[in-house]
């Protein structure tokens, strides 16, 4: 099958990315995706188009018993039935879109990275009580590229601050002084890594920062976003 053809391609990235591609096809294609380029931009095309429409949707509670027999899928073990009320808490939702985050942020990471690598290392970067919202503000989900040469950043939902602060993020280590790996607008962006710039660091941090950065390499603002991690 000639996967140079844009039609091809197109057509097994739609379906891809609206999860009708399932079973061994949708684990050829994950496969198929570092040694093709066609295949690679259509995919990234299809989740462009994609993920935009999932802020127009309204969100719909489902009832307890939906998420007992989704619970008791995943886990292969019977559930006790809950009130609807219980699934409706807010540190399930935010687990629930914490998950979403990391499953596109991986696939971004997979298409970004074509070569063969070691599976990206995702970390949580949960709201500090100094944070935007305080300890209630939605998390940060980071992915570590498994080359450990960039990272990516996704709010679950877009924080924000005012005009003359900037959220900056640092890798701190056991010991040492924590190391800028550059600015989030809105805890979001992509960020390259310099050598080393992880190395001996089990946590990384979200600082709130004047306008455009520490001003003097060091964090000066108070930690809005802390997750750890290992390499």
């Amino acid at each position: 099958m000639d996967y140079g053809r844009a039609d091809l391609a197109d057509r097994l990235a739609a379906e891809y990315a609206a999860g009708t591609l399932r079973g061994a096809a949708r684990r050829r294609f994950e496969r198929l995706l570092p040694a093709h380029p066609v295949l690679r931009e259509a995919a990234l095309a299809w989740q462009e188009r994609l993920i935009p429409l999932t802020a127009a949707l309204t969100p719909v509670q489902p009832s307890g018993d939906v998420w007992r027999r989704i619970s008791e899928r995943i886990s292969g073990k019977p559930v006790e039935a809950t009130s609807p009320g219980a699934w409706g808490r807010l540190a399930f939702w935010r687990g629930l879109s914490a998950f979403a985050s990391v499953a596109a942020i991986g696939l971004a990471v997979l298409l970004a990275n074509p070569s063969s690598v070691p599976p990206p290392v995702v970390v949580v970067l949960e709201a500090t009580a100094t944070g935007p919202a305080g300890a209630s503000a939605p998390a940060i989900v980071a992915s570590i590229s498994g080359d450990g040469a960039s990272l990516v950043a996704r709010p679950i939902v877009a924080v924000s601050v005012q005009a003359d602060r900037s959220l900056e993020l640092w890798a701190v280590p056991s010991s040492g002084a924590p190391r800028s790996l550059g600015l989030l607008p809105g805890g979001s962006g992509t960020v390259a890594l310099r050598a080393k710039a992880l190395a001996g660091a089990d946590t990384l941090a979200v600082t709130l920062e004047p306008a455009g950065g520490s001003p003097t390499g060091k964090p000066t603002g108070p930690i809005v976003y802390a997750g750890k991690f290992s390499l």
